[in-house]
């Protein structure tokens, strides 16, 4: 992700919060972070003081809110002239370090303290143009940042060991020995812990485009500032960490204003013997530059070494416009873009649909692992020998080494270290082409290591040219079967620069015209079908049916129902029919004779009419072309057929009523002219969705690429394909 750069990305900073001191700016990288935008006239800067007093009024109306994440400062208050800034009014000295982008020090610390409110939430803060992102860690309610422990003992060892930490040789020897200063010593530590540290907040200061503020603010939260403060709380939690590390780092910064120490020497002596400001410049200097930050954090519960970094995209689904480079060159497939939700809940589908590719030569990256002179790197050598980039990570698991779950941790560890890649398994059969993403600018320089690499290949821009004619299946470009397994590691070695790329087929079900006129045939006929008469005397009749228990009483049945008859031959033995006529009980009016004979005058015409158009829409349906089944739908033009236009599944594996009615028509066709491919069609009509690779299905199915070919050919009549990456 190129937009982290030195440009966007301005520094880190830890603030703190103390019980007693309050608010404390430790420590920030790089040290000399200038305002982005400076004024140049005396004016200007005059009244720029003006405006630090302003902030200053109004940091201290903001620091009453817990909610400072939608705080907006222009940029003229920022700016002040730092050549009278040598001492204060009060006539202390002040240093270099207490300005960071314009802003004092102080009065960064407040506002970048929130309220508990914001505890292990996103924090941000708007400082025009500057835009700060944090994450901050408060001390639990109890105000200890140490857990409490199940045991009483295992919590009084905890306590000793931090104790001995803050405590003098002297004292931590009388500690030891069990004098009675222990029990002062431990309370004073207590208290210590109580009532120091109450927050802390890493927090990173950007000055991202407007066009990428999102972004870049979800890449660093999600990727960087919650993880680094996470592994800040644990080191805290487990040995007071950060507490002691940021006492340190002022008390020399303190020092350093009194000896008028120079800021680039005091910084390199803070680098270099604390583990927590060295931590705040490599995150800094990783994560500016897109490589992956790796900490060393030196507590006293043992090291930690937490590495994060923001994944570095290795593919893109569509071609980049022409004005983003930062895209340029990169593999071109919809490969992983195209993977959906189901498909990931399916078992096996990653392992199956996917191999690793090493983004660095095998030997180097074994080598690597055996002079780590560790037994559980072993496994991992293992791992690099046997996974190629034609197997996909179930195949490399069937060789009885390695475990599958080995196989997928294994695999995540070099993707995480971007080490390795993972891509469709490569294959001879399949269609590769030159990327329309490639970037030519490397081509000069890459030819020179392809040629390295490749003395007996053609010319690289030769076999680029080879590529970019009439796509065909690979093993065409190799002189002979065994020139294979050389051509393949060539075809890995173009895939890893992002010079070729998979010509894929995908699939959609085609509905002809033959089919969707049986199919509407049939279900007219069964619409058509057997259906129980109407006459007047039941339409003009409500049948009410209610369903008794065993100890059941009918509270719906009317006080003067008539007595129910016992259930025929056809009624459940809990169930009792009520026969009601259709007038309410309410109303008791008897029907004249003449009322009589215009009520079945009705009701006849009514059955009359229904009847008649029965009659109608089965005569309709006599007089239509019976269906006939052709060898060939796709080319059948019978004139019956002309007001139809075929149709298009777009997800086979959703289909549902008259679509799968037309899958089951197509099932019985293909059965009808070959038995075996017609059992087949359930099971693979499900990947012809537009988003599986046709050339996948060998795999996901556990068969031969022959067979899988074989089948699919069988169906090629009922299947619409487009091919692309």
């Amino acid at each position: 992700m190129s937009f982290v750069n030195t440009d966007t990305f301005l520094a880190v900073a830890l603030v703190i919060n103390r019980s007693r001191d309050g608010p404390a700016f430790v420590f920030h990288y790089p040290p000399e972070v200038h305002p982005v935008r400076q004024t140049s006239s005396e004016a200007e800067a005059a009244q720029s003081h003006e405006f630090e007093d302003l902030l200053l009024e109004k940091l201290a109306l903001a620091g009453s809110h817990s909610d400072l994440s939608g705080s907006q400062i222009s940029s003229t208050q920022r700016h002040a002239d730092d050549h009278h800034h040598n001492r204060s009014e009060s006539g202390t000295q002040k240093a270099a370090w207490e300005k960071v982008a314009g802003f004092p020090t102080r009065d960064l610390a407040s506002i970048l303290t929130p309220a508990r409110s914001y505890h292990k939430r996103l924090f941000q803060l708007a400082l025009d143009p500057l835009h700060c992102v944090s994450y901050p860690i408060h001390v639990p309610v109890d105000g200890k940042w140490k857990k409490t422990k199940k045991s009483n003992k295992a919590k009084s060892a905890a306590n000793t060991v931090v104790s001995e930490d803050l405590l003098s040789p002297a004292d931590a020897e009388n500690a030891n020995n069990g004098t009675p200063d222990k029990d002062k010593d431990k309370k004073d530590d207590d208290e210590e812990k109580r009532s120091s540290m109450t927050m802390f907040n890493l927090v990173f200061i950007l000055n991202p485009k407007k066009d990428e503020t999102r972004e870049l603010v979800d890449a660093l939260y999600s990727n960087i500032v919650k993880k680094v403060n996470k592994a800040y709380q644990y080191s805290q939690q487990h040995s007071d960490f950060v507490w002691k590390e940021s006492k340190r780092i002022l008390a020399a910064k303190d020092q350093a204003r009194e000896d008028r120490r120079k800021m680039q020497d005091l910084w390199k002596d803070l680098i270099s013997t604390s583990s927590l400001a060295a931590s705040v410049h490599d995150i800094y200097k990783a994560v500016s530059q897109n490589k992956i930050a790796t900490l060393h954090l030196e507590t006293a519960a043992g090291a930690l070494n937490p590495s994060v970094q923001i994944p570095a995209p290795f593919y893109v689904a569509d071609i980049p416009a022409e004005d983003n480079n930062r895209e340029c060159g990169l593999w071109l497939t919809t490969a992983n873009a195209f993977i959906s939700q189901d498909a990931l809940e399916e078992p096996g589908f990653l392992d199956k649909n996917f191999a690793l590719l090493l983004m660095d030569d095998e030997k180097k990256i074994i080598a690597e692992l055996q002079a780590d002179q560790d037994p559980a790197t072993m496994p991992m050598i293992e791992f690099v020998r046997l996974s190629k980039p034609t197997m996909s990570f179930y195949q490399v698991a069937q060789g009885n080494i390695l475990t599958l779950s080995q196989v997928r941790k294994y695999a995540q560890h070099f993707i995480f270290w971007r080490r390795a890649i993972a891509i469709p398994p490569l294959h001879a059969r399949d269609t590769y082409i030159v990327s329309p993403n490639c970037d030519l600018s490397r081509l000069a320089d890459d030819t020179v290591d392809w040629q390295r690499e490749f003395p007996v290949a053609p010319p690289l821009p030769n076999f680029l040219a080879e590529l970019s004619a009439c796509p065909r299946p690979y093993k065409t470009f190799c002189p002979s079967k065994v020139h294979r397994p050389l051509y393949l590691r060539m075809l890995a070695w173009l895939l890893r620069g992002g010079w070729v790329t998979q010509l894929c087929t995908f699939g959609y079900v085609v509905v002809w015209p033959e089919i969707l006129y049986e199919v509407e045939y049939e279900m007219e006929a069964e619409e058509l079908g057997p259906t129980p008469s109407t006459s007047p005397a039941s339409a003009g009749t409500q049948t009410k049916t209610f369903y008794f228990g065993p100890n059941d009483e009918d509270t719906d049945k009317p006080a003067n129902a008539p007595t129910t008859p016992p259930p025929s031959a056809n009624t459940s033995p809990n169930e009792t029919t009520v026969v009601s006529p259709v007038l309410s009980p309410e109303s008791q009016h008897q029907p004249s004779a003449i009322e009589q004979a215009a009520e079945a005058a009705r009701l006849e015409r009514l059955a009359a009419r229904h009847e008649r158009a029965i009659a109608d829409k089965a005569a309709a349906h006599a007089r239509k072309t019976v269906p006939i089944t052709t060898p060939h739908p796709s080319t059948n033009t019978a004139s019956h057929l002309a007001h139809l236009t075929p149709h298009v599944i777009l997800d086979a594996k959703k289909a549902t009523g008259k679509e799968s009615r037309y899958l089951s028509a197509i099932g019985r066709r293909l059965s009808d002219r070959d038995e075996r491919i017609g059992r087949a069609w359930p099971r693979l009509c499900r990947y012809f969705d537009g988003h599986t690779a046709l050339e996948r299905i060998a795999l996901m199915e556990e068969m031969k690429r022959k067979e899988a070919w074989g089948l699919l050919s069988g169906m090629a009549e009922y299947v619409a394909v487009v091919r692309h990456w």
